[in-house]
């Protein structure tokens, strides 16, 4: 359980930093997220989770 506080703790350290470094570029983003078709968009999501399940798989065995 201490594991998944310290890796949430790092998803929300990673995300403020990169919306306090690269704010424009991060509205311009989230503008063009609206452009791409849902489907496009769970496959990415399913895509990076598998890799980060992966990472987490590796680490743990």
């Amino acid at each position: 359980m201490k594991e998944l506080i310290i890796a949430f703790g790092l998803f929300l350290f990673i995300e403020g930093i990169i919306y306090a470094l690269f704010p424009s570029k991060m509205k311009n983003m989230l503008k063009k997220m609206e452009t791409i078709k849902d489907s496009q968009l769970r496959v990415g999501g399913l895509f990076f989770a598998i890799i980060g399940f992966i990472i987490i798989w590796s680490i743990k065995n």
